[in-house]
């Protein structure tokens, strides 16, 4: 099946990292071999992050060692600054790195220092010895959080996260994903900034990573595509959010649920190239990997009619 739309799995990145308790190696391995077989392009594998401030992936090297590949599916891990692009490197030279990096940056100054510990301008700097440091090999993305709105600068203007996009641009970065953090987003501002964003840097594709906070996550990822978005992040189960240890926002900072994101997109006829039976199978791994049920709808009430109909005779 020819896909519509690219979803980028996130589980195994963006939604452990929430997680109080540390995930098993193995368990993770399993995790994203399952999301592999399901037909995921990208996957979010791992983080490098200092293992003392982000538990959670002090097993990046193992994670990347032990998964099996697909050929042509990225693999992604986030570097937060030079030292993370340097132990990718490693990775890679070992022959068993990410294909694919994140640079993280923030829209606003607060949440840059809660959580990069730093300044704008500092990331700024550390964002352009990554790129230095990680020449061409591997896939740059660059990912600016709280775009659609801070917990604590408020409102953020849609023309600061298009100069951030520019500015990656310039370095060469042709992928930028656009963090709704705190579920801030109405769909009428996600609209906005992803045609301004068409309009300003056509020559990097955005990608839609939107957190259900506020129960607008499927709302704006429609309102993204209506836009001409066809790269959006989500997580089985809507898990994730800010790192466990790093707290802020109020309420649950879950990312949209890739169960019930993959419903909404095949009912409305856009492909996702996903294996739907697969794809129900690693929704019930990430649960009992938890040890707890999630917040896919779907994973309770199960695909809609036309859509399961659709599945069979795929």
């Amino acid at each position: 099946m020819t896909a519509a739309v690219t979803i980028c799995e996130c589980f195994a990145r963006d939604g452990l990292q929430h997680e109080p308790e540390f995930v098993a190696t193995a368990d993770k391995v399993a995790l994203i071999d399952a999301f592999t077989a399901t037909g995921f392009a990208r996957i979010e594998a791992t983080s490098y992050s200092h293992p003392g401030r982000v538990p959670a992936f002090g097993d990046a090297r193992a994670v990347l060692a032990g998964i099996a590949r697909r050929p042509g599916v990225f693999y992604k891990a986030t570097c937060p600054n030079r030292m993370g692009v340097e132990r990718a490197l490693a990775d890679l030279d070992a022959g068993h790195g990410a294909n694919e990096i994140s640079l993280l940056a923030s829209a606003t100054e607060a949440h840059t220092r809660r959580n990069l510990g730093t300044t704008r301008e500092g990331q700024w700097q550390r964002i352009e010895e990554m790129v230095a440091a990680a020449g061409s090999r591997f896939r740059l993305v660059g990912v600016i959080s709280v775009a659609l709105g801070c917990p604590f600068e408020g409102a953020v203007d849609p023309q600061r996260v298009v100069d951030d996009v520019r500015r990656l641009a310039a370095m060469g970065v042709r992928m930028v994903t656009i963090g709704d953090t705190t579920g801030l987003g109405t769909p009428t501002s996600v609209k906005r900034l992803f045609r301004l964003l068409a309009d300003a840097a056509a020559e990097v594709t955005a990608v839609a990573h939107f957190h259900d906070t506020r129960g607008t996550g499927l709302a704006n990822c429609v309102a993204a595509f209506e836009a001409g978005c066809r790269h959006f992040d989500a997580s089985l189960g809507g898990v994730g959010g800010h790192p466990a240890t790093i707290r802020y926002g109020s309420g649950r900072t879950g990312n949209v649920a890739t169960e019930d994101l993959v419903n909404l997109f095949e009912a409305e006829g856009i492909a996702t190239g996903l294996d739907l039976d697969r794809l129900m199978e690693a929704s019930r791994l990430c649960e009992r990997v938890l040890k707890r049920p999630l917040d896919s709808k779907i994973a309770r009430a199960g695909f809609a009619p036309t859509v399961a109909k659709m599945a069979e005779h795929a």
